[in-house]
């Protein structure tokens, strides 16, 4: 019988509108097994602290114990309302809660919040009316601004460190020694670092727990997770701590610095289940310490390595179901720091997290991780246990938005779920990250949208078909259009992932590939993206193999910590600054809805060649028919419509409607001919909530005609009763 009681915590700071995942996953992975199981986001109960009348209060009196001369004109001019500061936070911290909603009319009116430099920095009155309809919505944005001028003040003045997604990140970035991270630790609490720990202090002595563990998965977790390990070490060194996530993952695979197991006594690598399972075995007297798997620790003041685990990894079906009890989801924040209806998507409420497959089941790209177990090892999750766990979830949350965060969803898995979710008739919205590839086509797109799908976020990369093929991406440029606009047909969102200073990119191609992004959002193709510059990391085949990619391995040294993210030289000479700047501001605009039909070169600073692509590309591919499915005939009809009926016209002719939630077709046609389609929708229908039902085939339907010859098939296809059964959501997956 298990006897450990443990505290999973996630440390300042991730997401302000919904937990980070992980803890999520093993308290629902560790109760399975009967373990005693807590869990805490002290990052959002720091924040909720410092955003509070007591904390501002606190805020504005260090400040006013300064002279003028040691705060920036700003901070001096928030001080002087720092009342009004302190008066609307508790309204505006509940009104981003969701819990007071007719704040929003007063809010957006213009008079209620104080405005700092974020509100002029911000083209937010034409920006706000033009991206949205709702006043919720603008008031959103607009109570956004107040806080990220508040953060912004608590940054330049008494806590370097604080930003609302991260904490202290510069510290754990490129941390290949450990003196840095030491130093920061050594040095006295900060504000924001005393309401982190109030708020840990309050849920130990609430759990009373023998195990600490602590999930870090950015470098802007680091420093609040060591910060503490260090408190709980000091007051009580009989708790153990561990710590894992995505970071340790990444960065600290060749960690020997024996000072980090002052503030941790175990880091565990890659999934957490079997090496937090093992460890409270160990720690049970029920396994030796050469048994661990994946697990660092400090013996005799050395660092070892210990991985004698025989066991494997738990299947995605032996996981069981993440829960969030134990967080109050309630507690949350919608942020907006924009109104684009894509990008707002990490930002505005609560997901409940999911994924549909284990790795990646491409996991070719040079630039990626490929080797690493969150990449390497692909495995699929069951589509009926997934629903399960959905609908699981569903009742637990309360809610029904679901964010798929695999590195790259496989196309057939998706299709699975969906089918599944509409047999079972289980209503949920959902977005996750995908490949743009050809698999992607506009019938699965449909049905995607048809089982809630709303958005979906890939790699365009470098936007470049020659970087594109370095890369081993496996898409085209040409073929991301096809799947966007496979997307924009269904009324799915698209977000792109962008990259610039790849080994030997030209500043042309940057050009080119600018080019290409206005366009795509100049036809609405994507809705948002990101553009970010290009680092080679340890793991990747670039990293681990630098010059057969072009480039040249100048550091880090490393110092005994973390080891990731590499300093090189580009044999063919580095991107400069200057592009990637205008690269960024041209996506700003274009996120915005501005200045799509303005010429790519006046983004840049210094002059540039014109793109070598034409102004038409995107309206080129859009006007050439859609490529031909060379898998057809192995695709199974799937029916997203409503139910069908028919009325006698005259003679052996019918009139049939078929009608879907948006619109009705109706079409006249011969009474065995109705029939035999009625029959072909209602077999492809989704129905049972056991799921397994047996869809048609596009080849076994052509063998099944009941018209004799060989173009029988054929002429119905291209009959006009049948292109409007297609139209309506009679599907080929």
């Amino acid at each position: 019988m298990p006897t450990s009681s443990i505290l999973l915590i996630i440390p300042p700071l991730t997401q302000l509108n919904t937990p980070y995942p992980s803890t999520a996953y093993l308290t629902g992975f560790l109760r399975r097994r009967g373990y005693t199981v807590d869990q805490a986001d002290v990052g959002i109960e720091m924040v909720l602290g410092l955003f509070s009348q007591s904390g501002l209060t606190r805020v504005f009196e260090e400040l006013r114990s300064r002279t003028d001369a040691d705060l920036p004109g700003e901070a001096r001019q928030m001080l002087s309302l720092s009342h009004t500061y302190v008066e609307t936070i508790d309204s505006v911290i509940q009104f981003l809660q969701g819990r007071d909603p007719t704040l929003a009319t007063r809010i957006f009116q213009g008079e209620f919040l104080p405005q700092g430099p974020r509100f002029t920095n911000e083209e937010s009155t034409t920006s706000l009316h033009k991206r949205s309809d709702y006043q919720t919505d603008r008031a959103k944005h607009l109570a956004t601004l107040y806080l990220e001028d508040l953060a912004d003040l608590i940054q330049a003045t008494i806590s370097p460190h604080f930003a609302l997604s991260r904490y202290a990140e510069s510290i754990a970035m490129g941390a290949s020694s450990f003196d840095p991270i030491a130093a920061a630790l050594a040095s006295p609490p900060s504000l924001p670092d005393e309401l982190m720990l109030n708020a840990m202090w309050q849920h130990v002595e609430k759990c009373q727990p023998s195990v600490v563990g602590l999930t870090v998965p950015f470098p802007g977790n680091l420093y609040g997770g060591l910060r503490m390990g260090q408190a709980l070490k000091s007051k009580f060194p009989e708790i153990t701590v561990v710590l894992g996530g995505g970071y340790p993952n990444t960065e600290l695979r060749q960690v020997n610095d024996p000072r980090v197991f002052d503030y941790v006594d175990f880091i565990t690598m890659d999934d957490g289940e079997l090496p937090f399972l093992c460890l409270l075995e160990h720690l049970e007297g029920q396994r030796e310490e050469a048994d661990l798997c994946r697990t660092f620790l400090r013996t005799e003041s050395k660092v070892v390595w210990r991985d004698g685990a025989k066991e494997r990894n738990p299947t995605m079906a032996e996981l069981g179901t993440p829960t969030y009890s134990g967080l109050n989801l309630t507690q949350y924040l919608s942020i907006l720091d924009t109104l684009n209806p894509m990008h707002r998507l990490w930002s505005d409420g609560h997901w409940n997290k999911l994924t549909v497959a284990h790795g990646c089941y491409w996991k070719q790209c040079t630039f990626c991780d490929v080797g690493l177990d969150y990449i390497g090892r692909y495995e699929a999750a069951p589509s009926e246990v997934l629903v399960d766990r959905i609908e699981a979830m569903m009742a637990e949350t309360g809610t029904r938005g679901f964010h798929f965060v695999d590195e790259a969803a496989p196309p057939a898995g998706l299709k699975q779920l969906a089918l599944i979710l509409l047999e079972r008739g289980v209503t949920i919205s959902w977005w996750g990250n995908v490949r743009f590839e050809p698999a992607f086509t506009p019938d699965l797109c449909r049905l995607l949208a048809a089982s809630g799908c709303i958005a979906l976020t890939a790699g365009l990369e470098a936007a470049s078909d020659r970087l594109l093929e370095e890369m081993k991406k496996g898409i085209t440029v040409d073929q991301t259009v096809r799947v966007a606009q496979a997307c924009r047909q269904a009324g799915i969102l698209i977000h792109a992932y962008l990259m610039y200073g790849l080994p030997g990119q030209t500043i042309d191609e940057a050009v080119d590939s600018l080019e290409r992004v206005r366009q795509l959002f100049a036809h609405d193709l994507i809705q948002s993206a990101f553009w970010h510059r290009f680092s080679a990391t340890a793991h990747s085949p670039i990293g681990l193999n630098p010059e057969r990619y072009g480039i040249r391995r100048l550091g880090p040294t490393f110092g005994g910590f973390a080891e990731n993210d590499l300093v090189y030289a580009d044999v063919k000479g580095m991107l400069p600054d200057w592009v990637g700047q205008g690269l960024r501001s041209a996506l700003h605009q274009y996120i915005e809805g501005e200045a799509l039909e303005q010429d790519v070169r006046a983004w840049f600073t210094e002059p540039v060649s014109k793109p070598h692509v034409r102004r038409d590309w995107v309206k080129r591919i859009l006007a050439t028919p859609y490529p031909e499915d060379p898998s057809l005939s192995e695709r199974r009809f799937v029916w997203i419509g409503g139910e069908p009926y028919q009325e006698t016209v005259k003679g052996n002719r019918v009139r049939m409607f078929l009608p879907n939630r948006t619109m009705d077709e109706s079409c006249t046609l011969p009474k065995e001919n109705a029939e035999w389609l009625l029959d072909l929708i209602h077999r492809s229908t989704p129905r049972g909530a056991d799921g397994g039902h047996s869809y048609p085939t596009f080849k076994d339907t052509r063998v099944a005609y009941l018209q004799d010859g060989p173009n029988g098939f054929d002429s119905m296809l291209h009959s006009p009763a049948f292109e409007k059964a297609r139209a309506i959501g009679l599907l080929l997956v």
